[in-house]
């Protein structure tokens, strides 16, 4: 088991936002997790990923890596810049940087600023990002939400081609993305994680 999240809870004065969530992941799994706005999902990926502290719980196994839904690029580096900086101030190898732009076919943009990016060149180099610091299991916020049908269909096709290598979690409001990518489907509302079948 590569993955496992034992009763997390995260609550913001009343609200229960993670209310005793638990999941296991195999090494190389796919898990989507679905639900209304507001349900806690977003909440789950930011305490998996340390960007929130939970109030109890434990998460067992894994490094991880977080795609965000707004991409938070920073406009004044580059492509290259964006990508190698996480490695860069915390002094790890970024060899793999080339590699990693090859991967998710952005290489002859490495030289480009956010600004001159369309919107799943944004995406890739977010997703280039994550992979960089060779993160167990990558996260996804809500993925394709402003791309359109064809870029929606290449970041599929993306998080397809990284299954079984990649341990994957997409927190997605659309029903074909989950369909297309997940091995696991959960339901995330009102905090509560149940499983769809």
């Amino acid at each position: 088991m590569l993955l496992k999240v034992n009763n997390l809870c995260k609550s913001f004065g009343e609200v229960k936002a993670v209310d005793d969530v638990s999941f296991e992941l195999e090494k190389g799994e796919a898990l989507a997790v679905i639900g209304p706005s507001g349900g806690g999902k977003s909440t789950l990926l930011r305490i998996l990923n340390g960007l929130e502290i939970p109030d109890s719980g434990t998460i067992e196994g894994g490094t991880f890596g977080l795609v965000f839904q707004e991409y938070n690029l920073f406009p004044q580096y580059t492509v290259w810049g964006n990508i190698t900086l996480a490695p860069r101030l915390l002094k790890k190898n970024y060899s793999q940087a080339e590699e990693i732009l090859k991967k998710v076919g952005l290489l002859d943009k490495k030289d480009n600023y956010p600004s001159q990016l369309s919107g799943g060149q944004k995406q890739r180099t977010a997703i280039a990002r994550a992979l960089m610091l060779k993160p167990d299991v990558l996260c996804f916020d809500e993925p394709t939400s402003a791309l359109d049908p064809k870029l929606t269909d290449e970041i599929v096709d993306m998080i397809n081609q990284m299954k079984g290598e990649q341990t994957i979690i997409i927190v997605t409001h659309d029903m074909d993305v989950m369909r297309e990518t997940a091995d696991k489907t959960a339901i995330l509302e009102n905090g509560r994680l149940s499983w769809s079948t």
